[in-house]
């Protein structure tokens, strides 16, 4: 069975996100509470619909629930843009995108401590999962708000939607739709 590669090493930061120290990805996933880096983007296409991933099953957190197009964790000494498009072109093929930086908040679980780094952006070429994902497709608004608080979504994919939704410009507008 796959399973993440528990030796991958992190950067350990501060809540402004300077780098601290470093650590295995196992360290930060045990209870440390150990802060790290992520990066999330959101994937639009010119209908306004949202491209969610399904986590696979093999997956430690919240296995075979619907999440963020692309989630993945900065690895030490990469920066942040660089962990973005590496994480879209690895987890849904994507490239030369113009990412649209949204915001940055802490995340913690009973297993970790994100700093997450989230963008969004409009991309209509094809969007194609990986063998890191369990497929992936474009939601509308409507079906995202209805999975809401249905056990479907992860809890992270929830509380970022909800405070994207409250935020100038997401979901972006096609100010071209009829």
């Amino acid at each position: 069975m796959k399973k993440d590669n528990s030796n991958e090493i992190f950067p350990i930061v501060d809540k402004e996100g300077n780098t601290i120290g470093s650590a295995t990805r196992g360290e930060c996933h045990n209870g440390s509470k150990l802060l790290h880096p992520v990066v999330h983007l959101h994937i639009f296409d010119n209908e306004g619909r949202l491209f969610l991933q399904q986590r696979p099953l093999w997956k430690e957190i919240q296995p075979g629930k619907w999440d963020t197009a692309v989630g993945g964790h900065v690895d030490y000494g990469e920066e942040i843009a660089t962990a973005l498009t590496r994480e879209a072109h690895e987890e849904v093929g994507i490239e030369g995108f113009t990412p649209i930086f949204m915001m940055k908040y802490l995340f913690e679980s009973e297993r970790e401590n994100e700093l997450v780094h989230v963008y969004m952006t409009t991309h209509d070429g094809e969007v194609m999962p990986s063998d890191e994902l369990d497929g992936g497709r474009f939601w509308t608004i409507g079906e995202i708000d209805n999975a809401i608080g249905k056990g479907v979504l992860t809890p992270n994919f929830e509380l970022e939607y909800r405070m994207l939704r409250q935020l100038p410009g997401f979901p972006p507008t096609n100010d071209k739709k009829s």
